[in-house]
């Protein structure tokens, strides 16, 4: 008896918790009333340091010695801030983001008849840095071939990338 009243308990009890998660459904009148926040944002304090960035020329030298070598960028420092969204853009709001953005014809690039969603990454325009806090790129030396000389180093600096839009769509 025991048993069977415990088991009716646990009966009783799985019931009354599936009523009460159960999902109901909701008309288009009452859905349009409904809002939230999509998309997702991501920052970053960047401080990456490459040893070297080489490139190689893989002709073969030709009878007037021209062909072949190669050049290094070495100590490649890329340091600041940097915060950006990603936001899934309908046909509709990437063709008027890409009008607002100058783009005349979308169509050279994008199907503006029967094109589909667009992956949006932007640096807000309004993001607030420090002072000396936005983007660095430097390059310690700059070298041919095996040569120990430099043509010198390369920087630039506080990089400002607020209001850039980068968008993302498969074809």
């Amino acid at each position: 008896m025991k048993f069977f009243a415990k088991t009716l308990i646990a009966a009783a009890l799985s019931s009354i918790a599936l009523a009460a998660s159960a999902m109901t459904p909701i008309q288009d009148a009452e859905l349009s009333t409904v809002s939230g926040q999509d998309g997702v944002s991501i920052t970053a304090n960047l401080n990456v340091k490459i040893d070297s960035f080489v490139y190689t020329d893989t002709d073969v030298v030709d009878a007037n010695g021209l062909g072949g070598g190669s050049v290094s960028f070495n100590g490649i420092k890329v340091n600041g801030l940097i915060a950006a969204s990603i936001d899934i853009l309908s046909r509709n709001s990437f063709l008027q983001a890409a009008g607002a953005a100058g783009v005349v014809d979308p169509g050279t690039f994008y199907n503006a008849v029967s094109g589909g969603d667009v992956v949006q990454i932007a640096i807000p325009a309004d993001v607030q840095v420090k002072a000396g806090k936005f983007l660095n790129v430097s390059v310690d030396a700059i070298k041919m071939g095996n040569s120990t000389a430099s043509f010198g180093s390369m920087a630039m600096n506080q990089i400002d990338l607020r209001g850039t839009q980068v968008w993302i769509w498969a074809h």
